[in-house]
């Protein structure tokens, strides 16, 4: 039998993640079907969009809730890039770097000295690993694999918070990646789940998932796909409230 030319297939194979894409994808499709949103789910993709903006920022520990809020440049940055993601969906799809680079370029802003605006802001690191597994990256998101689109998302999730291409405000940067990649790939076409609530209310636990998918072995890897799919779920029930809320 020839060896598969997807890199990601593999990861189909690893206990439980099957079932998990499965009951993520049907959650997500529940969103989407839910009365309010054939009507009128641009209003509920916005208010998502922003309670996905903040619990982002709070994941890289902005004061979310306090009077401390209007000044944390993590949030800001965070608003930014939720505003400039429905912006980038036709660039993700066909050059993700470059949009990638144009999410760290307003998520950072607030974050990096303005004499250093242009040799930071949306550059990578200087680095041939960086540079090689980015590459490898970008193949994987225009058309180099063939998985669920719930592995792809926790992929490129885990891909870029393992990676920190960049000098600062990676956790946003991976989380609005994975959200454009859950839009790309058909997953979340109208961004009407938060999965970004569910890692933020495990934030231990998310944070320990992207270290074991870091490591590389098959054990971490699972515990990180479960984790998202997982999220993902969580997310759907966050979307199904939005809705609610608007009936």
């Amino acid at each position: 039998m020839p060896a598969t030319t997807d890199p990601l297939a593999p990861l189909l194979g690893l206990p439980g993640v099957s079932d998990a894409v499965t009951s993520a994808r049907d959650a997500v499709v529940a969103v989407h079907n839910h009365p309010v949103n054939r009507r009128g789910w641009p209003a509920s993709a916005a208010e998502a969009s922003l309670r996905a903006a903040r619990a982002s920022a709070a994941l890289d520990g902005a004061a979310i809730g306090t009077e401390d809020t209007v000044r944390s440049p993590v949030l800001a940055g965070a608003v930014r890039v939720a505003e400039e993601s429905g912006r980038l969906l036709g660039v993700w799809r066909t050059s993700p770097l470059q949009a990638l680079a144009r999410l760290h370029l307003v998520a950072a802003a607030d974050l990096v000295p303005v004499e250093r605006h242009g040799t930071e802001l949306g550059r990578p690191r200087a680095d041939a690993e960086v540079s090689a597994r980015l590459d490898l990256l970008a193949r994987l998101l225009t058309g180099g694999t063939s998985v669920p689109a719930p592995v792809l998302v926790a992929v490129v999730h885990g891909e870029l918070l393992a990676l920190t291409p960049f000098p600062t405000a990676n956790g946003v940067v991976a989380r609005a990646a994975a959200r454009l990649t859950a839009v790309a790939a058909g997953l979340d076409p109208k961004g009407l789940a938060v999965p970004e609530v569910g890692h933020l209310r495990h934030a231990a636990e998310y944070r320990d998932a992207a270290g074991a998918f870091a490591a590389g072995t098959p054990e971490g890897i699972t515990t990180w796909l479960l984790h998202c799919c997982a999220q993902w779920e969580a997310g759907a029930r966050e979307g199904i409230s939005i809705a609610d809320a608007r009936t």
